[in-house]
């Protein structure tokens, strides 16, 4: 019986030290690599860039009659900040347009242009990924130059008046090419409302017109 147990003592210490002697081997296994994390977009920054489009629309004469449509080209610049709250998207917008909008009348009495316009609206949309939908809308403002070629001849009655009464309403889509750079395509319609011709109290004109164009931002 004393026989067996010191068998089986010298037994179990032969297999401690290999256990221990294959602990002190090099392992085979490569270094342990940490995960990159690689963060989601994000629409919440603010932003500046410009866009370019095509404008067409109506010419709002009280008093005159056979008033051609408006159309021409439209650009300008636009500066805004957005803030993603979960997968929606709210924010604020205000642009800057030059525009030739240009109209007349079927017998040239009468000329009506919008040269420049502004406004300053709401966003709000659906953020997928880098994919934005969105509506907007808010207050617009601009120019409605009215002229009288055909009636006074060389002494013309011109009338240049900025209107601060009106509305823009629109929507679009972008798409984020990188982190900071915003491709786009947006539509808006702008009513700038009737207004007294300065040389001819109580004959109004306004403006109103679609515009669709394509835009470039960059985020910060």
């Amino acid at each position: 019986m004393k026989k067996y147990l010191l068998s089986g003592v010298a037994a179990l210490g032969l297999l401690a030290a290999g256990a221990a002697s294959a602990a002190d081997l090099p392992s085979r296994k490569g270094p342990v690599v940490a995960p990159v994390y690689v963060p989601a977009f994000t629409w919440t920054g603010f932003y500046v860039g410009a866009n370019a489009g095509y404008g067409w629309g109506n010419v709002n004469a009280n008093g005159f009659a056979n008033v051609g449509d408006l159309d021409g080209f439209v650009g300008g610049g636009q500066v805004g900040y957005n803030y993603q709250i979960g997968q929606f998207v709210i924010g604020a917008e205000a642009d800057f347009q030059g525009a030739d909008l240009s109209s007349g009348d079927n017998l040239g009495l009468l000329n009506v242009k919008t040269e420049w316009y502004g406004t300053v609206r709401a966003r709000a949309g659906v953020a997928f990924d880098r994919f934005l939908v969105y509506a907007t809308g808010g207050w617009a403002y601009g120019n409605v130059k009215t002229s009288f070629p055909g009636l006074f001849g060389p002494f013309a009655l011109n009338s240049d008046r900025t209107h601060t009464g009106g509305f823009a309403v629109g929507g679009g889509v972008e798409y984020a090419f990188t982190n900071n750079l915003i491709g786009g395509v947006e539509y808006m319609y702008v009513d700038l409302g009737e207004k007294n011709i300065a040389t001819l109290p109580g004959n109004k004109v306004g403006t109103d017109f679609s515009v669709v164009r394509a835009r470039l931002s960059y985020k910060f």
